[in-house]
């Protein structure tokens, strides 16, 4: 999803999170940016646990691994909270 091969990003974006979710329009998730911050949200909790795995028998690479996937969570949780809430101002903007 991140790298979108064969269309995969563009083709969730247009049927997932480009829909409204009830009463809330669209967020950052809709467009191509927001997207693959969130891609790397997901890839980063996966370092994670990958890490932890990893940590039972390698301990070093393990917890290089689970060190990378925090530092990579904290990184995109910061860029994916700056982006919802530059799109919330921006549609709260367009309302008025």
């Amino acid at each position: 999803m991140l790298a979108n091969l064969v269309g995969a990003g563009d083709y969730v974006i247009r049927h997932l999170t480009s829909k409204p979710l009830g009463t809330l329009p669209p967020g950052f998730a809709a467009s191509k940016g927001g997207f693959q911050v969130y891609a790397l949200l997901v890839l980063a909790i996966g370092l994670v646990f990958l890490g932890v795995g990893v940590a039972a028998s390698a301990v070093t690479p393990g917890a290089a691994l689970l060190g990378i996937g925090l530092v990579a969570f904290g990184f995109a949780s910061v860029l994916a909270i700056r982006g919802e809430v530059a799109t919330a101002r921006g549609n709260k903007a367009s309302r008025t």
